[in-house]
């Protein structure tokens, strides 16, 4: 089962503030759902994202 977490764990985990979580997940230059108004992160797909070093919009271009 996947772990979700939300804007304020993400960014004590990944020691950034969360108004820069929130911004990055509206770029799209963070693996993020959107849920109402709240955003919703997966760790996993964080982590991925962290280790590739690249960003959903970079991964979709790799694609096409």
């Amino acid at each position: 089962m996947p772990e979700i977490m939300t804007t304020k764990e993400l960014a004590k985990y990944l020691k950034l503030h969360e108004i820069t979580i929130c911004k990055y997940a509206a770029e799209g230059k963070i693996p993020a759902i959107r849920i109402g108004r709240v955003w919703r992160f997966d760790k996993e797909a964080i982590d991925r994202w962290i280790s590739g070093g690249q960003t959903q919009q970079d991964q979709k271009k790799d694609k096409d």
